[in-house]
């Protein structure tokens, strides 16, 4: 698999981004009266759920990007590990 320089930006982004918006969002439902009633309510857990797999997927996300980005500083393809080769796309 070839990664562009900017493909690579946009990965970690988007990584950023999943730890900015999905905290904030998690804030909000715990304040919501519908998250609890005699402790947290399948409305609650749910958005626990679809919180903590949204961190994950965006941590992983922008780990890939964060490789990218990195195997991309490194120039030429004499100077890349050859775990970081495939991730590079030489001709941009």
């Amino acid at each position: 698999m070839t990664l562009s320089k900017r493909a690579a930006w946009f990965l970690v982004a988007v990584g950023v981004w999943s730890w900015v918006i999905w905290p904030a969002f998690l804030k909000n439902i715990w304040a919501d009266d519908r998250s609890w009633d005699d402790g947290p309510t399948g409305f609650f857990l749910v958005h626990l759920v679809l919180t903590a797999v949204s961190l994950v997927i965006g941590t992983v996300v922008g780990w890939l990007g964060v490789r990218g980005v990195r195997a991309g500083r490194r120039g030429h393809t004499d100077d890349v590990a050859p775990s970081d080769r495939d991730l590079i796309d030489f001709s941009s």
